[in-house]
């Protein structure tokens, strides 16, 4: 049989949706990377799965292209949240995703909000391999990390390591990244982060993200950043994030939850084989 799917992007961050509440769709990793593959197959940074709930309007998983399931991905949500406030009419979305519950609600035309809940600041949330300051690491991650402040580490769902660089254009993302990503200190891997501080209410991110390499924009890595950045001074608890994709508004409440603001776009529609 034939499944049909929507190809969706948040700032080009771009994901592969599979509604499966009428049959479920359980794909291995190798069929992840197949439909994942921009070559041979549709082409997206994660594949999404929405699946049925019984206590919210849907449960979500997510696989990064190289056919990993991770727990948590903010561009996804949002579009996924946007698709079920369209399908309701309503204007608020409950959705359930291994890495906790999140609610959206729509912020404009195609602009959806994400409360992506509390940040894990502690070592064993992020996870590290062992007990380590997440404000200012001091490990070493790179032979060339002499050249950028310490990195924090945040926890948005999804381990982040965020790397404070003068320069986000000239910071070597697909040099370290790769490097960062699979170091032992992460036992779970790592998005890593460059993140620049062009004012106290901006910051320009890129971000390499686990199994799926550089991205045009990344939700969590953009509140995993701001949190990061909050925690040091650099920022406030509020930034619009310049990602390579777009911007994002990011805010860090006084009741310590994240929220999330941008846009969620459909690019068309088509069938799985």
């Amino acid at each position: 049989m034939t499944r049909p799917f929507l190809k969706m992007n948040g700032l080009g961050n771009d994901f592969v949706v599979v509604e499966t509440r009428s049959a479920p769709f359980a794909p291995t990793p190798d069929e992840v990377r197949a439909i994942a593959d921009r070559a041979t197959g549709i082409g997206c940074d994660q594949l999404i799965v929405v699946e049925p709930s019984d206590t919210a309007d849907a449960f979500v998983r997510f696989w990064n292209a190289d056919g990993e399931e991770v727990s948590a991905c903010g561009n996804g949500t949002r579009c996924v949240g946007w698709l079920l406030m369209q399908a309701s009419g309503g204007d608020e979305a409950v959705i359930e995703t291994k890495a906790g519950r999140l609610v959206a609600t729509r912020a404009g035309d195609r602009l959806v909000s994400v409360d992506m809940g509390e940040p894990g600041l502690d070592w064993t949330q992020i996870p590290l391999s062992a007990a380590h300051d997440t404000q200012s690491l001091d490990v070493v991650l790179y032979d060339h990390a002499d050249v950028m402040a310490p990195p924090g580490c945040v926890s948005m769902g999804n381990p982040h390591v965020v790397f404070f660089v003068p320069d986000a254009e000239a910071a070597p993302v697909a040099r370290i990244g790769p490097v960062v990503e699979r170091h032992p200190l992460f036992p779970e891997h790592v998005n890593v982060g460059f993140a620049q501080i062009v004012a106290p209410d901006r910051i320009r991110l890129r971000v390499w993200e686990r199994g799926a390499g550089l991205t045009r924009a990344c939700g969590t890595g953009a509140c995993a950043a701001l949190v990061a950045a909050a925690r040091r001074g650099l920022t406030g608890r509020h930034a619009t994030m310049q990602l390579d994709g777009g911007e994002l508004f990011i805010e860090w409440r006084e009741d310590g939850h994240v929220i999330m603001t941008g846009p969620a776009a459909v690019d068309f529609m088509g069938e799985l084989p």
